[in-house]
């Protein structure tokens, strides 16, 4: 991403600079950190299944 751009996490919901764009959708570097280190039984994991599935819908749309 250019320098000094910034856009939404999915995840979050915050304007950041630095991260990953998949299809249309941006995560931002700190949620997708704590999304690699989530466990399955966590109780936050269904949260970030749900905001992940956006790209799916994105990109079948």
């Amino acid at each position: 991403m250019e320098s000094g751009e910034r856009k939404t996490c999915i995840v979050c919901g915050e304007q950041q600079a630095e991260g990953m764009t998949i299809v249309t959708e941006f995560i931002c570097t700190s949620c997708e950190s704590e999304m690699v280190r989530t466990n399955a039984e966590d109780e936050k994991y269904p949260f970030f299944v749900r905001q992940l599935r956006q790209l799916w819908v994105k990109f079948h749309a």
